[in-house]
């Protein structure tokens, strides 16, 4: 374990989180995009030349380490949160109600990244004031209620009487 620690030192060292990680995701999202959408036609150098720039520009600022720094971490915590809900949800609710709750872990996701950017961005002092720290607890626990109401609502009982009742064990199925 300890030469883990010493590589992830090491990498620390030579740059690889600030430098060459996030460009490695800046250019990569970059490229991605405009090969997909086709903006300035098909050709894939341009694309490659323009992903370059703009990922060798964006590491000009010493602001996207600090917010790459800030941002990733959380985003892994938000992404076990969320991805805990989901595997209780799956254990205890029937697969027939699942669409509604479909709409809930989307609402979450949701939340769990307006938490992530907007922590990140009080940390890096983007907003120069303590609005977030002062009102972002009421406002995740108004969304979250909101969330939660709508998902019950949605996964309620259909009223199409002609469906079997879900059973468990064989003493059921034989009267």
């Amino acid at each position: 374990m300890a030469y883990v620690d010493v590589l992830l030192s090491q990498w620390e060292s030579y740059g690889v989180f600030d430098f060459i990680l996030p460009f490695l995701l800046i250019f990569a999202i970059v490229f991605g995009v405009l090969t997909t959408t086709n903006v300035f036609g098909t050709n894939k150098a341009v694309h490659l030349i323009i992903a370059l720039v703009v990922g060798i520009l964006a590491l000009r600022v010493g602001y996207v380490q600090d917010f790459f720094r800030e941002a990733f971490p959380r985003v892994g915590v938000a992404l076990a949160v969320v991805l805990i809900f989901v595997i209780l949800t799956a254990i205890f609710i029937p697969k027939e109600h699942m669409s509604g709750w479909a709409i809930g872990f989307y609402s979450l996701g949701g939340v769990a990244a307006l938490l992530v950017v907007f922590n990140t961005f009080s940390e890096v002092s983007f907003f120069g004031s303590t609005w977030w720290t002062d009102w972002g607890s009421m406002i995740i626990g108004a969304l979250l209620i909101v969330g939660i109401i709508i998902a019950v609502s949605v996964s309620g009982k259909s009223s199409n009487s002609n469906k079997k009742p879900v059973t468990f064990g064989k003493w059921r199925e034989e009267e």
